[in-house]
């Protein structure tokens, strides 16, 4: 991870197909475009990678995680729980939809943990949005019982998780919708970019008109279409579209360098005393994109962190002061630091989160250190930096 480190003359050869016919956007103008549908040739390759029925390319990760709510109802007066470690764009999506985001504690999966769930569950509760971070995934299977007994949508924001399975099935395509990112340090890259996928056939239309204005896509004439309801713009161009299309043939590559080079890390840092690695539920399989660990406490955590850096070991992340993927400093969100005035159903949905700790997720985060898998290593540098990670860890 990410795909840029293997951009080339696939990528090339697809872009200049859209810069030789002249059509930048997806839609309309055929009489033009010399049979180049870039975008729909993605969406085909995705839904085929993914294994559903339905994909709807938009604009971004944020943007499919919008349409995905939009799409399956989730709005005013309605609850969506998600866990205190995610990106940003989680809750400001939920937010954005006129929903309250609820943060719960997350488990040694660095995934929302079920136990907390169950304790955050309201008559509003309406959706559960789990993040798969770090290319790994939650107890899906408890998370899933869950949203039977309680008759709850389940969102899936795969955007770090592209390639990783459970039960044999790929990430994003386990709940209700599924959401990815494709922007510049993806696992696979359009430059920028995002889907949507699912097996409802409602979700699926929703999200191809409330992607594009509402436009109904009926006919080949993009004056005649109608509006079938409100709908924004979330549209991905074809040029973004052709990076993709390239990028996901390569995504089987991009899988096995990922995984070589991990297994090469976690090998030798099996040998460091007290150090535990991210727990991957039983029938789950990660992308390998990053190596999760934990360390005995915060203070050592922290001398890990100092060292690599000091050697020269870059791409690890000790999220606990992180201010883009962890609770501990949203304050942006926990004191309502908004441009537009929010409705009161999120006022007061927030108003606790200011004075709120996470204790549970505090002990997963202070000791968890996630090292990023890069694909340009040879052989031979991933394991230098395999033996030389394990000597400093053995040192603390």
């Amino acid at each position: 991870m990410p795909g840029f480190e293997l951009f080339g003359d696939l990528e090339r050869k697809e872009v200049n197909d859209v810069l030789d016919n002249g059509v930048l956007m997806r839609y309309g103008f055929d009489g033009m475009r010399n049979g180049h549908w870039k975008a729909k040739e993605l969406e085909t390759a995705l839904q085929t990678t993914l294994q559903t029925n339905h994909v709807q390319l938009v604009s971004s990760g944020t943007a499919a995680l919008s349409v995905a709510l939009a799409s399956a109802g989730i709005g005013a007066g309605d609850e969506v729980i998600l866990p205190t470690f995610t990106f940003v764009a989680s809750f400001e999506a939920v937010m954005q939809v006129g929903a309250t985001p609820v943060l719960v504690d997350i488990d040694d999966t660095l995934g929302l943990d079920p136990k907390a769930i169950k304790k955050a569950l309201t008559p509003n509760t309406k959706c559960i949005m789990v993040v798969q971070m770090c290319g790994g995934m939650a107890h899906m299977q408890a998370i899933l019982d869950i949203c039977k007994t309680n008759n709850l949508i389940l969102i899936e924001d795969a955007c770090q998780a592209i390639g990783a399975t459970f039960n044999n099935k790929p990430l994003g395509s386990i709940g209700d919708l599924g959401c990815f990112s494709f922007d510049f340090v993806k696992t696979i890259t359009c430059g920028e970019g995002g889907a949507v996928i699912t097996n409802n056939e409602d979700y699926y239309v929703n999200a191809d008109h409330y992607s594009d204005h509402g436009h109904d896509h009926v006919g080949n004439d993009r004056g005649a279409e109608t509006h079938p309801f409100l709908g924004y713009n979330y549209r991905i161009s074809e040029l973004h579209a052709a990076v993709g299309l390239a990028q996901v043939k390569r995504l089987p590559e991009i899988l096995n360098i990922q995984e070589r080079n991990f297994n090469i890390i976690k090998e030798a840092l099996k040998s460091v005393s007290g150090l535990t690695f991210r727990t991957v539920p039983q029938g789950g399989v990660e992308n390998y994109s990053f190596l999760s660990f934990f360390l005995k406490d915060l203070e050592t955590t922290q001398k890990a962190m100092a060292l690599f850096k000091e050697n020269g070991i870059d791409g690890c992340f000790h999220y606990f002061d992180n201010n883009w993927h962890y609770v501990r400093r949203w304050q942006h969100l926990t004191q309502q630091k908004s441009l537009f005035p929010l409705s009161q159903e999120i006022k007061n949905g927030l108003q606790e989160l200011e004075n709120k700790t996470f204790e549970a997720s505090d002990a997963i985060i202070a000791r968890n250190i996630s090292c990023l898998i890069k694909l340009s290593w040879t052989e031979e540098e991933v394991k230098a930096r395999a033996q030389k990670m394990a000597e400093l860890l053995g040192s603390l």
